[in-house]
């Protein structure tokens, strides 16, 4: 059975249609890029995923549970901007990601002793042990969307979900991110969906590509119809080119 199933997904917002139509299954493990043009509701999908929308018809299973009706714990989520608590430092951080999963949201003598601990265990995974007591103030860039990652993965969620997460770095610090996922993406077994609209990124980076796009264009109303999945590329060794996929994709865009 597939762990994630996505069955015939519409959101509108008012009488504006985002997408609509949306099927696919992904497997446990699988890294999933989404890319497409400017306002084809990727992100819309990552927040649907995320159980941060509800969708107008269809639902979103995980592992065949039912339909999540807000975002829980097996899900974290980082955004293009550092989504880090800037009045804690980096250890504090980490811990805190974990916190998600107490009750009182807070840890207390040897719970919280243990937590630090296995701060510094995700922080040594990460690279960031000897900034652990630093502010996130002080980091660059790239350390800083690393650490917003271990704080996703301190509340040890099955599914990752990456909204641009590196759309804000320097082209160096951007490739030696995607060093830094593939590894902890092997390491974890993590089921990674990532919004990009880099389609080098996209393909380097996944199992699969799907491509948003609007198959139906009205010149006189735009906002008539929703994208939908028009493409879903297999992108491991023996996919299809990224070059041809780049040709294809750019014809999509509308005028």
């Amino acid at each position: 059975m597939s762990f994630v199933t996505v069955d015939n997904i519409f959101q509108s917002y008012g009488n504006r249609p985002i997408i609509e139509r949306v099927n696919t299954t992904i497997d446990e493990g699988e890294f999933i890029s989404i890319v497409g043009a400017s306002g084809c509701g990727k992100s819309t999908f990552l927040r649907l995923l995320l159980a941060q929308e509800t969708p107008t018809r269809g639902e979103i299973r995980i592992d065949g549970k039912p339909p999540a009706k807000e975002p829980g714990l097996d899900r974290g989520v980082v955004f293009q901007r550092y989504s880090v608590f800037p009045h804690m430092t980096v250890r504090e951080n980490v811990v805190a990601g974990e916190c998600f999963r107490r009750p009182w949201g807070r840890f207390f003598g040897t719970e919280r002793k243990a937590a630090l601990g296995r701060a510094d265990e995700t922080l040594a995974r990460i690279g960031l042990d000897h900034v652990a007591d630093q502010y996130p103030a002080t980091l660059s860039g790239g350390m800083q969307q690393r650490l917003a990652i271990g704080q996703a993965l301190a509340a040890k969620p099955r599914v990752l979900l990456l909204d641009e997460p590196f759309g804000a770095l320097d082209p160096g610090t951007r490739l030696s991110m995607h060093d830094f996922l593939t590894e902890l993406r092997a390491e974890t077994g993590m089921t990674v969906f990532m919004v990009t609209h880099d389609l080098e990124e996209g393909f380097k980076l996944g199992d699969r590509v799907l491509v948003f796009d609007k198959p139906r264009w009205d010149p006189t109303d735009p906002n008539a119809y929703g994208a939908t999945i028009t493409y879903d590329f297999d992108a491991r060794d023996g996919g299809i080119p990224f070059q041809k996929i780049k040709e294809e994709t750019n014809v999509l865009q509308p005028a």
